[in-house]
């Protein structure tokens, strides 16, 4: 038996749990590709959807590759992952494979993407034939009909040629290239798209809002679809949506399923899609951003030492633009908008340095102190510090709620009661819901003060008889006013108010872009953004769009 050249295969796993893990140099000339793919193979754990053996890979000379599937299994093949896999016909018979080519294994929406990136020489191994890739059921690219190609004189030196096909070749060894049968005119379009658009990410173009506490992202139209289709968006901000988001809710709940995109809450995702293209192009917000970065950098600091998670230093720019000294009409006031009664409660009852005291009135002679433990049902009727839907309060002799330092301990104190509740914990939601909490209340029953719309009972409330696979999907399936007309406060019995409806997903999306800023522009100035540096890397998220530097804001 003559001695030859062995070629492994060099793959990189890029979407799943196995993602970043970088490239993975898997031993020729033949390697399976599945749940349990035996010794030497490349094995998915965690990925849904895919058979023990789902598809092989064989290593031809001269490092020439193809694939086929094992069986009926499904795969497909795209010359990036860019693509909207849905309209990619699986492979039926083994298909060359280029340098970069894709691979999606198992059902769309499901299963693995991979993508081929060489063969490369390492090694020995004997063989007067190439051993074949057959499995029971499968397609043998050695078979008949399927020459092998043989490998130049060039090749065995190491020196980079095309490579050649014998005139035996059949037609259905298709470079990656090339487009799969049956994709159609459609996927050129997709694809020449993708592309477009990946050598213009979208970035600032126009000034935006001063203040982003009232603003929302506007329900995906099918113009907004198509815009995040060819960005490929619902794709590429997994990594962000998964870190900051899924993740936490995985380590609160042990809900290991939620690493599968299959599992999210897919419309809370597609909203805070489309809220991230909205705010990539707000000139402003990046200028909050350089702005605020020591406060952010505090306040995130702040969120890990009391082990919450990094989005929620978000919640001040949605709630004030990061400003000390803003008043609501409804007298929320300061960094992080607490009403007074909530204030007062975390002072007297939980004993933190949090005061709000002695307060004057613009209309009356009067002192006015907080008493209750949380703000009355129907505040704007109800509340004593308001008239005509306006706050009275002009100032407070001792009101901490402006102080940076003093507010965010007290807001992580909130959020610790919401984000370590038990049944909140337990539902696969507990980002979502602590956020929406510091919007709508967590649980003032405790107080006597019945509020359905606090998170707490409202969640008990909406899950009552539900499964619990269903109890991620909480703020998804409370979305039913995104496309009602304004004055519908509930939209058809969801437990959330309109306004908490539109209050999280905006929140992660200024999160996902402050990261990138961050990371980007000031990662060597603030410990608290060394940590975000992988997001921006040539595979991180951060490279879908266009950030700018600090001097490019200015």
């Amino acid at each position: 038996m003559s001695q030859q050249e062995r070629w492994d295969v060099v793959v990189k796993v890029v979407s799943g749990p196995l993602a970043g893990l970088g490239e993975q140099v898997l031993r020729g000339p033949v390697v399976r590709i599945g749940v349990s793919p035996g010794p030497g193979g490349l094995q998915l754990t965690g990925y849904r959807g895919l058979d023990a053996r789902q598809a092989v890979i064989t290593a031809y000379d001269g490092g020439t590759a193809s694939i086929a599937p094992v069986g009926t299994n499904q795969v497909r093949m795209a010359p990036h992952s860019n693509v909207n896999w849905k309209e990619v016909d699986p492979i039926s018979k083994p298909q060359y494979l280029n340098e970069g080519c894709a691979i999606h294994l198992g059902p769309v929406g499901r299963g693995c993407t991979l993508e081929f990136v060489k063969c490369q020489r390492l090694g020995a191994w004997q063989g007067g034939a190439m051993s074949s890739a057959v499995e029971p059921g499968g397609a043998d690219p050695g078979a008949a009909g399927g020459a092998r190609v043989q490998p130049t004189a060039a090749v065995q030196k190491g020196i980079k040629v095309k490579s050649v096909r014998t005139s035996t070749a059949p037609v259905w060894f298709l470079g990656c290239l090339l487009l799969l049968a049956g994709t159609g005119v459609s996927l050129f379009g997709v694809m020449g798209l993708v592309w477009f658009r990946q050598t213009d990410p979208p970035g600032p173009t126009m000034e935006g809002p001063e203040v982003y506490w009232r603003q929302s992202s506007p329900p995906p139209t099918a113009e907004i679809r198509k815009e995040i289709e060819g960005l490929d968006l619902l794709n590429g901000l997994e990594k962000g949506f998964g870190a900051f988001v899924m993740q936490p809710n995985i380590d609160q709940s042990g809900r290991r399923e939620l690493k599968e995109r299959a599992n999210w809450d897919e419309k809370f995702y597609e909203m805070t899609v489309t809220a991230t293209l909205q705010h990539v192009q707000w000139k402003r917000l990046f200028r909050k951003y350089e702005e605020i970065k020591g406060d952010y950098a505090t306040v995130t600091g702040v969120m890990r030492e009391k082990g919450l998670p990094d989005v929620f230093a978000a919640v001040p720019i949605r709630e004030s633009n990061y400003t000390a000294r803003l008043t609501s009409p409804a007298c929320a006031q300061g960094y992080w908008q607490f009403m007074p009664e909530v204030a007062h409660r975390l002072h007297v009852q939980n004993g933190l340095d949090f005061v709000v005291k002695d307060c004057k009135f613009k209309d009356a002679d009067v002192v006015w102190n907080p008493v209750l433990m949380a703000p009355p049902r129907d505040v704007y009727k109800n509340a004593d510090y308001i008239s005509n839907r306006q706050c009275r309060i002009k100032a407070c002799a001792v009101d901490d709620r402006s102080d940076l330092k003093k507010s965010t301990a007290a807001a992580a104190f909130d959020f610790n009661e919401a984000y370590n509740d038990p049944t909140l914990k337990a539902s696969g939601a507990a980002v979502q819901m602590t956020i929406a909490s510091h919007n709508t209340g967590y649980n003032d029953e405790r107080f006597g003060i019945k509020k359905s719309s606090n998170v707490l009972p409202g969640f008990k409330a909406w899950s009552a008889g539900k499964p619990e696979s269903e109890h991620p999907n909480w703020y998804g399936e409370n979305m039913t006013c995104l496309d009602q007309p304004e004055g519908q406060n509930y939209c058809g019995g969801s437990k959330l108010h309109r306004e908490t409806q539109n209050y999280v997903y905006p929140i992660i999306a200024q999160h996902l872009l402050a990261v990138c800023y961050y990371a980007q522009n000031h990662a060597t100035e603030y410990p608290e953004f060394q940590d975000w540096a992988m997001h921006v890397r040539e595979d991180g998220y951060c490279k879908k769009f266009k950030i700018p530097t600090p001097d490019q804001v200015k």
